[in-house]
């Protein structure tokens, strides 16, 4: 545990999900590489879309309508409607299968197991303050079985822009009917997470159990950590 700035009193702890409570990589990696055999075995029209094409299709609906990154929910939705449409699907039909596609997607992401250290953990520290997430991903917390883990999880989208802007931080607050100050974001990503908590008036716990250098971050964490149990000591 390493301190870069004085802690302050908070009045609760927010969560980032994907990478901070499990390891995410794996699991996002392997569901990409599902989803394109499922693409290619369902739709005769896309049985040659490769991922490489995938990526270049994702990144030229972000070029050309940028604010679709704050939501990747329904990135992928549109870039899997544009995909299907050029590969010669009906507009019609091809918004239709992109929902259905997106919907195995999730469930692909969302197939595994959240570490039990990582459940324990968010019970005790619910028994002294209120505990939530925020993330910018689209997990199923149903699936995971996360859903009861928080007094609410806050995702990107749906008019909130992603981290490391604002919006989920105020949401948060305002739900908790506190301050952003007074909430400690616990997170692994040094822009998203540390630097959209610590730019918003939050303090920021940087989760780094790889022993990471702190090259790129725009601002200091106040704490970090390597394991997440360290957190106890914060209480």
């Amino acid at each position: 545990m390493k301190y870069y700035r004085a802690m302050k009193p908070f009045k609760a702890i927010s969560f980032d999900l994907d990478d901070t409570l499990y390891d995410n990589h794996p699991v996002i990696e392997k569901a990409n590489q599902s989803i394109i055999k499922h693409l290619n075995a369902t739709y005769p029209e896309l049985a040659e879309l490769t991922e490489h094409q995938w990526s270049l299709y994702k990144e030229i609906e972000a070029t050309e309508f940028p604010e679709v990154k704050h939501d990747v929910s329904l990135w992928r939705i549109k870039t899997l409607t544009r995909i299907m449409i050029i590969y010669g699907i009906p507009e019609v039909k091809a918004i239709e299968y992109a929902r259905h596609a997106f919907t195995e997607f999730l469930k692909l992401r969302s197939d595994f197991v959240v570490p039990q250290e990582s459940l324990q953990l968010l019970e005790k520290l619910a028994e002294s303050v209120p505990v939530i997430a925020i993330t910018n991903g689209n997990v199923d917390e149903f699936q995971i079985q996360l859903h009861d883990k928080f007094k609410f999880i806050l995702k990107a989208g749906n008019g909130f822009k992603s981290k490391p802007e604002a919006d989920l931080f105020i949401e948060a607050a305002r739900r908790l009917h506190i301050e952003v100050s007074d909430i400690l974001h616990v997170g692994d990503h040094l822009i998203s997470d540390v630097y959209g908590a610590q730019n918003n008036g939050a303090q920021a716990v940087w989760f780094n159990p790889n022993k990471q250098s702190l090259n790129g971050a725009m601002l200091l964490p106040t704490v970090e950590i390597s394991r997440l149990d360290q957190l106890y000591k914060l209480l």
